[in-house]
């Protein structure tokens, strides 16, 4: 049997066995506490790492690569948006609308995306775009989608094909210029092409004042791609309600192209214009050339007729020129308005023999009665009393040779021969006192004559009146040259009284009014060919009216070119028109009645 330790065995045995413990315990917590050093260490190591690669990250996105960054950013984050701006309207002297952008549609479809037969949304489509079913059919068979049907579809229609909710039809939104009135003021306000340029008439001229600023605004988005609206600059979508202003009556200028119709048809004349002016300051209330063109279908027309003749061709203005050589002769103290002259029927110039119309002799004749009876030997012998380089330097002061200054497109400059061919011999002044041997535009010819109507005064004429709002005021109106004084008030006021026999008791009996004194003048004019000389038979017949004749204001031209028939005259054909369009005027601009009407 075994026997136990003795207690003082036992008691030496524990202090041994404490420091055992206290041994392993210590080793342990050595071993444990290096681990965890080492831990710490490695963990501190990774982190000081990890904050130096952010670091430099850092570093080189906001330092080195920051600027171009916030700039990927900004682009990523703005758009740029640039706005339609609409075309500025056209509107007549009254503000009734000459011209202006209209929302109009492209229409394709896609059969491919129909929920009915190709035949049955063919018999929808057809009565509403006013197209053959059948035909709509065909297109719809010959692909499956991307089908144009039209580049220019109306509002109306369009919101009628909305209507129906048919699967496969895309509508796409744009704007395009439209002109109301068709082709009663094409000659003056022209017309725009499809890339929105004006191309003829004031759309061409005043493009400048049509044509509103372009704006490009930079706007945020948000993350969707939503527009925000709070970060748009201030005033960005605001428009002026501007619209151009005519001088063009629309009453007057129908009451014109009706009147210069009517005498086309009657002797088949090849074109046509006139020209109503306010001479107090050059304003054109009317300005009508034929034939025409409808500006809504520009490219169904032929080119010619969008350079407007009156101002984009020259022409022998023929006796209409007689009165301004009158008042040159007058101002010039080459004659007396109580003169008179001996007119036999012809006279000879030089080697040429110049006659009166149909040979006529009128005798012993005063200065009214050579307007009256247009006698071409008392012209002639009123400016032989002129010398040459005079009556040229006056010719000259009147305009001939230069362009006329007008808001008008396409301007072509009258012709004068130089002063050497023009002194060359007597005949060119003897020819240039009944207006053959220069040329120029019909709208010169009413500047002229605007001269004698308001008291001597070379005009601008123009078209334009200037730039309005919605409520009528003027924000913008151009500025024309000071007038230039050709001849005095008594001087021209005398010459539109000796123009008031021709209407009274002369070759312009046709435009006569009741109760009203009116000047005038009568021109059938021989027709310059283009390879010089004059075209056998053809004939330029025009008349020239200025009224009242106690206050001289309006000036009216007509103008027919070839017209046919033996009885083909200046008093016949154009005069009637005058009248017609001066009756219009007098109505409109509630004229007075010179005298009592019996």
């Amino acid at each position: 049997m075994q026997k136990s330790p003795s207690r003082k065995n036992r008691q030496r045995q524990r202090p041994k066995a404490r420091q055992k413990f206290f041994s392993s315990f210590f080793s342990k917590f050595i071993a444990q506490t290096s681990n965890v050093n080492s831990r710490l260490f490695i963990v501190w190591a990774v982190l000081v790492t990890a904050a130096f690669g952010l670091a430099v990250n850092l570093y080189n996105l906001q330092i080195i690569r920051g600027p171009k960054l916030t700039q990927r950013a900004r682009n990523q984050q703005m758009v740029n948006l640039r706005l339609f701006v609409p075309r500025r309207p056209v509107v007549d002297r009254n503000r009734d609308m000459l011209a202006m952008d209209r929302p109009v549609y492209t229409m394709y479809v896609h059969p491919k995306l129909f929920d009915k037969s190709n035949q049955e949304i063919a018999k929808l489509l057809a009565p509403i775009m006013g197209k053959d079913a059948t035909e709509l059919e065909t297109k719809f068979e010959s692909k499956k989608s991307g089908i144009l049907l039209s580049s220019a579809l109306p509002e109306e229609v369009a919101d009628r094909i909305y209507s129906l909710r048919l699967n496969g039809i895309e509508l796409t939104q744009k704007y395009s210029r439209f002109y109301p009135r068709q082709d009663l003021v094409a000659e003056v306000v022209g017309y725009v092409n499809v890339d929105r340029r004006g191309q003829a008439g004031v759309e061409y001229s005043q493009e400048k004042l049509l044509e509103r600023s372009l704006k490009t605004v930079r706007l945020s988005r948000a993350g969707n791609g939503a527009l925000m609206s709070d970060h748009a600059p201030e005033g960005f979508l605001h428009s002026d309600d501007l619209q151009l202003q005519l001088t063009i009556d629309s009453r007057l200028q129908r009451a014109a192209r009706n009147a210069l119709q009517e005498q086309m048809d009657k002797y088949r004349a090849q074109r046509g214009a006139v020209i109503v002016m306010d001479a107090w300051d050059g304003s054109l209330l009317s300005l009508v050339s034929l034939p025409t063109y409808n500006p809504n279908q520009y490219s169904k027309a032929n080119v010619s007729l969008f350079k407007n003749w009156t101002v984009a061709d020259l022409y022998e203005p023929g006796s209409t020129f007689k009165p301004l050589n009158v008042a040159i002769a007058l101002e010039a103290g080459a004659i007396k308005s109580e003169d008179t002259f001996n007119d036999p029927g012809s006279i000879k110039v030089a080697d040429r023999t110049i006659r009166n119309a149909q040979n006529k002799s009128y005798g012993q004749i005063n200065i009214a009665q050579i307007l009256q009876h247009s006698s071409n030997i008392g012209m002639v012998q009123m400016i032989q009393r002129l010398q040459t380089p005079v009556y040229y330097s006056w010719l000259e002061k009147l305009g001939l040779g230069q362009s006329l200054n007008t808001d008008l497109p396409f301007v072509v400059a009258s012709q004068l021969k130089s002063l050497e061919k023009f002194s060359a011999s007597p005949v060119e002044a003897a020819t240039t006192s009944f207006g053959q041997g220069f040329s120029l535009t019909p709208l010169q010819l009413v500047q002229l004559h605007g001269a004698l109507a308001n008291g001597g005064k070379l005009v601008t004429p123009h078209v334009v009146k200037g730039l309005i709002d919605s409520k009528g005021q003027i924000h913008y109106t151009p500025s024309y040259p000071t007038p230039r004084q050709l001849f005095s008030p008594v001087t021209s006021q005398k010459v539109v009284e000796m123009m008031e026999t021709v209407v009274a008791n002369g070759t312009g009996r046709a435009s006569q009014i009741p109760g009203y004194r009116i000047g005038g003048k009568t021109g059938t004019a021989q027709k310059a060919g283009s390879s010089g000389g004059y075209i056998s038979g053809a004939k330029i017949t025009s008349f020239v009216a200025i009224l009242p004749v106690e206050t001289p204001r309006y000036v009216v031209l007509a103008l027919v070119d070839e017209p046919k028939g033996a009885n083909a005259y200046g008093g016949t054909v154009a005069a009637p028109i005058v009248k017609a369009v001066m009756e219009a005027l007098i109505t409109i601009e509630k004229i007075p009645p010179s005298q009592s009407i019996q």
